[in-house]
């Protein structure tokens, strides 16, 4: 179940607000909060919330000891546990496919689907143990809010990665105000008409130009498609972030922001604070600090941040080209902070950034090696301008793909502003009614974040 889905929003989402506000107690609001999750959950993962609710039980116990026994043994054992569970559905055949490609061997892969969520919920329940083990929250002791925390439905899917400290307080004492549901409502629609109207606009207009083939369409087919992808993949992902941020308000919990304007940065490094915060924060807390972070001399200081952007590009699939993109990022990354420590605020620099950007989306959309250097040779002309004839013939200049690039990129570059009262709130009703006519009339509703 998505959330730009009729299911979801008129039969589901209705149904879990009204059981939600009857009863008062925090207690009974989290059972209720609980069950909705798991039922969630289970819509498109019948089998997997096993795993799911196997792997609460685990650390909802074990944590508990490592907690009362103040045990590094048990912290480590929970890490592996976890990143056990990670690796076996996410990367086994990727491993056993690597070994059999370098030793040309045939090992049999092993007939796994990877769960929806996994990446995310693991990572939370990461931060979870090992913020008990560093005293910076305390051990929760009651399994339905330490269920609640990792699976509830708002951020279960596709995140944003919650601390368990930033909603520590929550899960025993919140109250949601009429104006805080207000918001949350606003914020989930804007959200829900990012992935509708403009994610799914564009998506389509990618989808056709690398589906045809970029040999045919040349340099301005692959430009338009990357342009498309990279559109694609901020209203996707920032629309669902909104969704998720919009329905934990209407609920009492204040999740933190996991985008801020990415494509207005005007270096690399600004762009990575401002995009996936949550996934960033986690890498720089859990892995980059402990080895060292910055404090350490140019080497080891130059190993880290390799380190941190392959795991980066690796938590985003089983795929090279994703550890290729990891390396890319980290290679520019460690290019700006030896030889351009001064940072200009030029617009030229966001132009720059921006095409970096775009070229890293381009590496992190083909899993095919292939297909990504045809690519290339594609933005180097090597198959010449494009046939425009075979870009009509796809039928990607109609009316509604043109208005999504246009409002994709004025809202992008944050061009578009409307301040808070009437007007905007007729405009996002008005989105509103837009997205579930889009809903309605087409069944193209992809979701990239899913598999990861």
């Amino acid at each position: 179940m998505v959330f730009s889905s009729i299911i979801f929003l008129f039969l589901f989402l209705p149904l879990f607000l009204v059981s939600y506000f009857i009863p008062k107690k925090i207690k009974t609001k989290n059972i209720i909060l609980l069950i909705f999750s798991l039922l969630f959950y289970a819509w498109g993962e019948p089998y997997y919330i096993l795993l799911m609710i196997l792997m609460i039980l685990i650390n909802y116990y074990l944590t508990i000891l490592m907690d009362k026994k103040k045990s590094k043994r048990i912290l480590i054992l929970l890490i592996i546990i976890n990143l056990l569970s990670l690796f076996s559905f996410k990367y086994l055949n990727f491993c056993i496919n690597t070994i059999n490609s370098l030793f040309s061997l045939s090992i049999r892969t092993v007939n796994l689907s990877l769960p929806i969520g996994i990446s995310f919920y693991t990572f939370q329940i990461l931060s979870y143990v090992i913020d008990v083990y560093r005293k910076k929250v305390k051990v929760q002791k009651n399994l339905i809010n330490l269920s609640c925390y990792v699976s509830a439905f708002p951020q279960l899917i596709a995140g944003p990665i919650v601390r368990y400290s930033d909603i520590e307080k929550e899960l025993v004492n919140r109250v949601t105000k009429i104006d805080d549901f207000y918001v949350g409502i606003k914020r989930f629609i804007f959200g829900l008409s990012k992935k509708v109207l403009i994610a799914n606009n564009v998506s389509f207009v990618c989808d056709q130009i690398f589906n045809f083939g970029i040999v045919e369409t040349g340099f301005i087919g692959v430009v338009i498609a990357i342009v498309a992808y990279t559109l694609q993949i901020y209203f996707d992902f920032s629309g669902y972030s909104d969704m998720a941020i919009g329905l934990g308000r209407m609920c009492g919990f204040h999740y933190n922001e996991n985008f801020d304007n990415p494509y207005i940065s005007r270096s690399v490094t600004e762009f990575w604070r401002r995009w996936h915060i949550s996934l960033s924060s986690f890498f720089r807390d859990y892995v980059y600090i402990p080895l060292g972070g910055n404090r350490v001399n140019k080497v080891k200081f130059i190993r880290n941040v390799l380190i941190v952007w392959m795991l980066t590009g690796l938590w985003h699939g089983d795929s090279w080209n994703f550890v290729l993109w990891g390396i890319y990022y980290g290679i520019i990354l460690l290019i700006e902070k030896f030889f351009f420590k001064e940072k200009s605020k030029s617009k030229i620099n966001n132009v720059i950034t921006m095409i970096i950007v775009c070229i890293g989306w381009l590496i992190f959309r083909e899993t095919n090696f292939n297909e990504l250097l045809v690519s290339f040779k594609a933005l180097f002309f090597v198959y010449g301008l494009g046939n425009t004839e075979s870009l009509y013939y796809l039928g990607i200049f109609s009316f509604p793909y043109i208005l999504a690039f246009i409002f994709g990129i004025l809202i992008s570059f944050n061009l578009i502003k409307f301040k808070d009262g009437l007007f905007k709130d007729v405009i996002l009703l008005a989105l509103f009614v837009l997205s579930i006519i889009a809903i309605t009339v087409s069944s193209y509703n992809p979701f990239i974040y899913f598999r990861f």
